[in-house]
């Protein structure tokens, strides 16, 4: 019988299509991915080194992504003084809106018009709207210092809260106050105390501590009404609390001046549905 020519499973395992070994394709495969990476690699970081020399000429030294790591500060400020700003325009209009107003009414003889504005005239003063000077009491509130809000597990007690300004301007309404400021802004009976972040806002202004609250009237009777406030004693034990130490101080002031309330005056309120 004829020995046939068909190589055994073995001799077929090494050699390749092309007749070569497999071992050898294997080297070479392996010899060509090491030089696609021995030469692409380099290749790789030119080109990512040119991107980012392109990145920087384009956006001339300054972030590309601008706003990521704004001081909080310097935020709170521009929004302030962007504030200010409107609320000089809004000033200015309402003048010129009054100046109109008087000179229609001088114009036509308006009686019915003359009325309203001494009714405006006349509630001037308790809405806000006039400026206040005269003794009083300052009050400060601030956070825990800044070491015990660190280790604390739980900061909520070492923080001022809105709810702690707001306690502070109740007594002081209650005393009596003809006029009271928080960080210089006349309060009125419609403005909103918020807390916002680490930061309070009054009528959509943010403020950071310390809060500075005064309170224009009878000294005494404001004292009295800040002691014998149960929400302000708790406050005020928390203050002398070594482990909290949230900030209090009150001094008695000659002479403080409350600017007129110069915010908007439009309502927005519920409306019952109708059918």
């Amino acid at each position: 019988m004829q020995q046939g020519s068909h190589d055994s499973p073995a001799e077929r395992d090494d050699q390749a299509p092309d007749g070569t070994s497999s071992k050898a394709a294997v080297l070479a495969a392996r010899a060509s991915r090491l030089n696609l990476w021995r030469y692409g690699t380099p290749a790789m970081l030119i080109l990512s080194g040119a991107l980012f020399a392109i990145s920087a000429e384009a956006s001339d030294g300054t972030d590309l992504r601008p706003g990521r790591n704004i001081n909080l500060a310097e935020l709170v400020g521009e929004e302030r003084r962007i504030e200010r700003d409107l609320r000089g325009q809004l000033v200015d209009l309402e003048d010129e809106v009054s100046d109109l107003s008087e000179q229609t009414a001088n114009r036509t003889g308006d009686e019915r018009l003359k009325k309203i504005q001494k009714q405006i005239e006349k509630l001037n003063d308790p809405a806000g709207r006039t400026p206040k000077q005269g003794a009083g009491l300052t009050i400060e509130l601030s956070d825990a210092p800044s070491e015990l809000i660190e280790n604390a597990d739980d900061v909520n007690l070492l923080l001022v809260h809105q709810q702690d300004i707001q306690a502070v301007v109740n007594a002081l309404w209650r005393g009596g106050a003809e006029a009271v400021t928080v960080q210089g802004q006349r309060i009125v009976t419609t403005t909103g105390i918020k807390c916002e972040g680490n930061a309070v806002q009054l009528q959509g202004v943010p403020y950071s501590q310390p809060y500075v609250i005064n309170g224009i009237g009878d000294i005494d009777e404001l004292r009295a009404a800040v002691d014998n406030d149960e929400y302000l004693s708790f406050y005020r034990n928390q203050a002398v609390n070594p482990e909290i130490k949230i900030g209090w101080d009150m001094v008695e002031q000659t002479s403080l001046y409350a600017p007129a309330y110069d915010g908007l005056r439009t309502f927005n309120y519920a409306r019952p549905k109708t059918d």
